[in-house]
């Protein structure tokens, strides 16, 4: 028996894992019902710079997009180094997104709220089949469920579906950021982009180029949790080629 299963996140169209967690604080739930509407990416039609930044300059804006941003610390943090950018983050865990708008509504005052970002609360792969072919310059897939156990594999977000649409959405020249601290997903990660080599290159030289954070990488809640816990965390770039 191999680790892969015929079919991935594509194919099988359901979400799993948590959509909700512990009740939110009132604060978060007034953002959740205030501001996440006012940035949500539309629910139909083309998903582009232009329309969601609506600004002369959102045609030629570069484009991220973030897959299961988790609370939010990556993306907000990008964002901010990149006021000039827009972002996208995609995440089912409503706990999370409630975090991800405290951290774009600017942190309880101490810092600027961030105009850059949009968000939407539901299925990563939704949204970006409707952005246009060649469109994004950054995609960030970082400490995704592992799914761990061989029969639960097309549940892997790293998976040559997913990977395949990355690579449609991407700019040649454009990377795409993984990070995971689990080895099954790392061995399974590493096998998956080896299938294709053709639709990207792997940026790395030596053995300290995915062992240690790279610069302008924010740390998220799971990758200082999982060092905490004194897992190794590996990281990897990958331009379009």
């Amino acid at each position: 028996m191999t680790a892969y299963k015929p079919g991935d996140p594509t194919t099988i169209n359901r979400l799993y894992g948590r959509a909700k967690g512990k009740p939110l604080r009132a604060g978060q739930q007034d953002l959740v019902d205030k501001l996440l509407p006012q940035i949500a990416v539309p629910a139909e039609g083309e998903v582009t710079a232009a329309r969601l930044f609506g600004d002369a300059e959102g045609q030629g804006r570069p484009l991220h997009f973030e897959i299961g941003f988790g609370g939010g610390e990556h993306m907000a943090g990008r964002a901010d180094m990149l006021p000039d950018h827009g972002f996208i983050g995609a995440e089912p865990f409503v706990n999370g997104v409630a975090q991800a708008l405290v951290h774009v509504s600017g942190d309880h005052g101490e810092r600027l709220p961030l105009a850059n970002v949009r968000i939407h609360h539901g299925d990563a792969l939704e949204v970006l089949r409707r952005i246009p072919d060649g469109a994004l310059s950054f995609a960030y897939l970082l400490h995704p469920d592992p799914w761990p156990k061989a029969r639960h594999a097309k549940r892997r977000m790293m998976n040559d579906g997913p990977v395949d649409l990355i690579a449609a959405k991407l700019k040649p020249g454009g990377e795409f950021r993984f990070g995971t601290d689990h080895p099954v997903y790392l061995a399974h990660a590493l096998m998956i982009m080896r299938r294709h080599r053709h639709q990207f290159e792997w940026l790395a030289q030596a053995s300290g180029d995915f062992l240690v954070r790279p610069g302008g990488w924010p740390e998220t809640r799971y990758e200082a949790k999982a060092r905490a816990q004194g897992h190794e965390v590996w990281y990897f770039r990958y331009r379009r080629r």
